[in-house]
């Protein structure tokens, strides 16, 4: 699984900055005596990719491809992103963005993540036509769309969060971290993390909010078992935002010797750059299968979106198909007008959330205001920067589905496919019942069905038998 890098934002100005690695032990040393020396001068330089003789200015609604260099070399998606941290976790986290440069070229080390995707995750996942679910969406004269689900519920630990956690550990090694930790909502990336802590034998800490303890307890059970230490987090509403916050304190405190796996595409810069090109090996395939199955590209691509690296890994590859709808799919918890959701986009203003400037949820003197969903995963008050800056520059869609709406779709999609689907990919194909009747007949939407519903199985009786 190859991917891209892009200009670090501060680029560390040291004759041994090459970024040519020919080995393991000399890309590792080259990140370490490129930082080495805090005396070196740090710089920040915009740099922009001219355009090549002959080339024709393509545009997003009358803007040029230059501003869908994402991020740029400051770290920011237009103005959302960057870094808002302390400073003493600055250092950490240019080491970071130069150790993930380095190993975009680093042969060993996609060869070392390409077999470990292929033999432990194992992808490729399935691009499966829901034939029933397609016949289900079609109209009285027999037309409809065709819809596909793309299997991230078939990877090794049921979702899509082991694309990032195992390429994440591989690069914790190369920078000699042997201390791993993590924040989890719905605990699918906890588990992940546990799991590669297991394979690697790395330390691991998982925070967890208190109220998603209860919830998601066969994923807190699963974690131990993987040996990873799960603290609960009381503070807040006891969710995943606190428990974000509760990690990146450890972080700060432990930095020297501690590596933070980022769950989302969230976080201050590389964190959202990283994550979202570990998992666009999720689009990658998309785009493979599509043309294996029906000879072109998808129509239209589905996601959900909490903080958002399930939607990212699937619309990255896209981004510049101006024919390919990309739809984000919110948690609107008792609706948009009740207070009681998770829909950032939809209600959010623009400021700055661990770390990251992004839409959020937050009252009239800045302060966060809390989020809601049935939805561990999507209960968050904040969204990834970069879907911010899709959706301001109109590329992406973004709609919100209730809880009830989430709720009639898992029933639907297991009684029609057999397949029982996260309460976080529930909500994505909730919005199918808006989409798919304005659809042209034989449109081909691809949904991404970014992890299974075993874990949400005794919230969702709770709710069915009210």
């Amino acid at each position: 699984m190859a991917f891209s890098s892009t200009s670090p934002a501060c680029r560390m100005q040291t004759p041994s900055s090459a970024a040519h690695p020919e080995s393991r032990r000399t890309s590792l040393f080259m990140v370490r005596s490129a930082l080495s020396t805090r005396a070196s001068s740090i710089s920040c330089v915009l740099t922009v990719k001219p355009q090549q003789k002959g080339e024709e200015k393509r545009t997003v609604n009358g803007r040029g491809w230059d501003i869908l260099q994402r991020p740029d070399s400051f770290g920011r998606f237009g103005k959302f992103g960057g870094r808002y941290v302390p400073e003493t976790v600055m250092f950490a986290l240019a080491e970071l963005e130069l150790a993930f440069n380095a190993l975009s070229s680093d042969h060993d080390f996609q060869k070392d993540l390409d077999g470990l995707l292929k033999d432990y995750v194992g992808r490729e996942s399935p691009l499966y036509f829901a034939e029933r679910l397609s016949e289900h969406y079609k109209r009285p004269n027999g037309e409809g769309p065709l819809i596909y689900l793309k299997r991230e519920d078939l990877n090794h630990t049921g979702a899509h969060k082991i694309n990032n956690a195992v390429a994440q550990a591989l690069l914790a090694r190369r920078l000699g971290k042997e201390r791993i930790i993590a924040e989890t909502g719905a605990g699918q990336h906890g588990v992940a993390t546990a799991t590669v802590c297991a394979r690697f034998g790395l330390q691991c800490v998982i925070y967890m909010g208190a109220q998603d303890i209860q919830r998601q307890s066969l994923n807190v059970l699963k974690m131990k078992l993987l040996g990873a230490e799960v603290r609960a987090v009381n503070s807040g509403t006891a969710t995943l935002k606190d428990a974000t916050s509760e990690a990146i304190r450890d972080w700060v405190t432990n930095v020297e010797t501690t590596y933070y796996i980022m769950g989302s595409v969230g976080g201050p810069h590389p964190c959202p750059m990283m994550v979202r090109e570990f998992h666009s090996v999720i689009g990658k395939e998309t785009r493979r299968q599509a043309y294996e199955k029906w000879g072109g590209k998808p129509d239209v691509l589905v996601a959900c979106v909490g903080g958002g690296s399930n939607a990212m890994g699937l619309f990255h590859e896209f981004v510049k198909d101006e024919d390919v709808r990309l739809i984000g799919v919110e948690a609107a918890g008792f609706g948009l007008d009740s207070g009681k959701h998770s829909a950032s986009l939809a209600k959010g203003e623009i400021g700055v959330v661990h770390g990251t400037m992004s839409y959020l949820l937050q009252n009239y003197d800045g302060q966060i205001t809390e989020p809601y969903s049935i939805s561990a995963g999507l209960d968050y008050p904040g969204v990834g920067p970069e879907h911010s800056f899709l959706k301001d520059i109109g590329r992406a869609e973004y709609y919100s589905i209730t809880d009830e709406e989430a709720l009639q779709a898992f029933t639907r999609l297991s009684r029609l496919e057999g397949i029982i689907p996260a309460l976080e990919t529930s909500h994505a194909l909730g919005y199918l019942e808006n989409l798919c009747p304005t659809l042209p007949n034989g449109t081909k939407v691809v949904l991404n069905c970014s992890g299974r519903g075993d874990k949400d199985i005794q919230t969702v009786i709770k709710y069915l038998e009210h």
